[in-house]
């Protein structure tokens, strides 16, 4: 699995928001492997690819939702401690 996760964090870092599938916006998205979900941030102005949560199948939707309510708090954050 660490393997996997770092070939994702190489191909983040080289294609940035096209990685994965978008949800609800461009830079919100979602990488499927196996039978996981990584949820990811991508702020292309500032180079920054911010990995936020990871959940299966069965919370999936639930995942999305608590992010959806958190994207200006990792915004804020991202602004603030990464630029």
């Amino acid at each position: 699995m660490i393997l996997i996760l770092k070939n994702i964090f190489d191909e983040l870092s080289k294609k940035g928001n096209k990685v994965g599938k978008p949800l609800k916006s461009q830079f919100f998205r979602e990488k499927k492997i196996q039978n996981r979900r990584i949820y990811f941030l991508v702020y292309e102005e500032i180079l920054v690819v911010l990995v936020i949560a990871q959940s299966d199948k069965k919370h999936q939707q639930e995942t999305i939702e608590e992010i959806k309510k958190k994207l200006d708090k990792y915004k804020y954050y991202v602004y603030k401690n990464l630029t």
